[in-house]
């Protein structure tokens, strides 16, 4: 015969066997809504499952190289648009390129201004892997290239030449698949 205490334990064996199981099921749904909740989160940032691709060697290096265009582009924004700073001092790299772009005035300037804004922009969504990012990189080195055609067209073959050369093979390396592969 069952005594109250008997069915006192039995009930209590039961209650916590009902308490571990309920609780498996809240963590299982629990962990199932934290991993949607993550997915929709990364969606928004656009970080996609084909950003958690390996990197490509040479992927860190064209980030660097879309940063330090943007801090050259800016510099020369800052020089063409201020003149008379401490800065100007900068132009005694290539003189040449200062001596055609002064007579154009400011605008030359905020060209280059906007052309750093779009290179730090294209940095930012190179190194979050962002599809964005790499389109952006794409049409900035094509659009490279079309000016370096122009240069040689002018006469310049030196320094249309070189940056034909040097453009194209950044951008054979940004259309290779594996670093398309690398952006989602």
């Amino acid at each position: 015969m069952h005594t109250p205490l008997s069915t006192k334990g039995a009930t209590e064996v039961r209650m916590e066997a009902w308490r571990i199981s309920f609780s498996t099921e809240i963590s299982e749904s629990l962990l199932q809504r934290l991993s949607y909740i993550r997915k929709m989160r990364d969606n928004e940032r656009g970080v996609h499952e084909a950003s958690y691709a390996p990197k490509p060697s040479g992927f860190a290096a064209v980030g660097i190289f879309l940063f330090f265009g943007a801090t050259m582009a800016s510099l020369a924004a800052i020089t063409l648009l201020w003149r008379g700073t401490s800065l100007d001092r900068i132009w005694s790299l290539n003189p040449n390129a200062y001596r055609q772009l002064a007579p154009l005035g400011r605008s030359v300037g905020v060209l280059f201004f906007l052309l750093g804004m779009a290179l730090a922009v294209a940095g930012v969504g190179w190194f979050r892997r962002c599809l964005w990012g790499w389109r952006l990189a794409v049409a900035i080195i094509t659009i490279q290239i079309v000016g370096d055609v122009i240069n040689c067209i002018r006469g310049d073959w030196q320094h249309g030449g070189i940056g034909v050369v040097i453009a194209a093979a950044l951008l054979l390396f940004l259309l290779r698949p594996t670093v398309r592969k690398a952006f989602a």
